[in-house]
């Protein structure tokens, strides 16, 4: 509904100054300076009055003032609003409003940069509510950037063709007994040098194993990264990483560590996770084929691991690596990387189950690191030589 210019000028000002908290607020939405909005002074504002706002945040905020049954709101989620910030009150205010958002899906939005339409694919491959993707449609501005997964894929490959040409070698590396003598290799008998527990993952048995791990990484770390951040996602990733040659440390004391599937894993069984969780809910083309690929490449991916463990092609002539940072990347994911996922825009730090997953990690932890400072001893393990 068009405006007077008087009204206008008033709306004008209060788009301009609501952030700051000290216009409106006393003069026309809150008059007796309580923190809430009345639903009708809210309404009306908005029935009445030309707010310049886009489409897709006019819609959640009418929703947010329509699904309050107090009869008020609250004012700091509307300053959130305006500055594309979301509460978790005001998300669960949304989905669970009486109003319906106009538009149902993105997809009849027509006229998009390439750009924009890459930003539209990976809301619906990764998110599975339709109001959260519409608000990270609109909100997307590729700023920071997703440069974690990008920059540790690029020095995974680059340190592959590095010992490639060193080794003359591209399958089964870690045969060459001059691989092994990487200081980024994790050995058990090296496993007093602490980085070695995370640097493994820029090492790889062969060609197979980069290209399997690096297409998985692009192919859902990138978009996954996009949503979520490269905070949440590099911690993710790297809690695989480091849980996986932990728990080779305890479960398979002999053996050695290479590749970066503690971390892929990590990423691949989260997002696999949340697709299950919320199965109605997501909008991803061909999710049962697509599931169904992705079980079936990480299963034979993990047997391939446990065929090099158990039954080497060439048994006497190098160590066999573990599979078991496969399966402990995957619990990663599962438990941690799965309410990463479903937190969308939410504070980790304000959910009681988070610090339930931070204090079982730390927890193994420690109990990692007591292990590998007198297990082996007390066990009497005898270690492979470290080269």
């Amino acid at each position: 509904m068009r405006s007077s210019p008087g009204s206008s000028h008033v709306v004008s000002l209060y788009c301009s100054r609501l952030s700051s908290g000290t216009f409106l607020q006393t003069q026309l939405l809150d008059p007796e300076n309580t923190g809430f909005i009345a639903v009708e002074n809210f309404t009306s504002l908005v029935e009445h009055h030309e707010l310049q706002l886009d489409p897709s945040k006019l819609d959640m905020l009418l929703a947010l003032v329509q699904s309050n049954e107090e009869g008020q709101v609250c004012y700091q989620e509307l300053i959130e609003l305006m500055n594309s910030k979301r509460s978790s009150s005001f998300r669960r205010a949304i989905a669970n409003g009486r109003r319906t958002l106009q538009r149902e899906i993105l997809l009849d939005e027509t006229g998009l940069g390439l750009y924009k339409r890459f930003v539209r694919y990976v809301a619906y491959e990764i998110l599975p509510c339709e109001t959260d993707r519409r608000w990270y449609f609109h909100q997307n501005r590729l700023c920071p950037p997703p440069v974690f997964i990008a920059i540790v894929t690029i020095v995974q490959i680059i340190v592959f063709m590095c010992y490639g040409i060193i080794l003359n070698k591209w399958v089964l590396q870690t045969y060459q007994p001059d691989f092994m003598k990487s200081p980024l290799v994790y050995h058990p008998g090296h496993r007093a040098q602490v980085w070695r527990f995370f640097s493994y993952m820029f090492m790889h048995v062969g060609l197979e194993q980069l290209g399997f791990n690096a297409l998985l990484q692009l192919m859902i770390g990138v978009p996954l990264e996009m949503v979520h951040g490269i905070l949440r996602i590099s911690l993710l990733y790297m809690a695989g990483v480091l849980a996986g040659s932990l728990t080779v440390s305890i479960t398979d004391m002999r053996a050695p560590v290479v590749g970066g599937s503690g971390g892929v894993y990590a990423l691949c069984s989260a997002h696999l996770a949340n697709v299950v969780m919320n199965w109605a809910g997501m909008r991803c083309p061909y999710k049962l084929l697509r599931m169904i690929l992705a079980l079936v490449c990480m299963s034979s991916e993990v047997g391939r691991a446990v065929w090099l463990r158990f039954s080497p092609p060439l048994p006497s002539s190098g160590p066999q690596p573990s599979f078991m940072a496969h399966l402990s990347g995957a619990v990663v994911g599962i438990s941690m990387g799965l309410l990463i996922l479903r937190s969308y825009e939410e504070s980790l730090q304000k959910q009681c189950s988070w610090w339930v997953i931070v204090f079982s990690f730390i927890t193994f932890l420690l109990f990692a690191i007591f292990w590998n400072i007198f297990a082996y001893e007390l066990l009497g393990v005898q270690i492979p030589p470290p080269p």
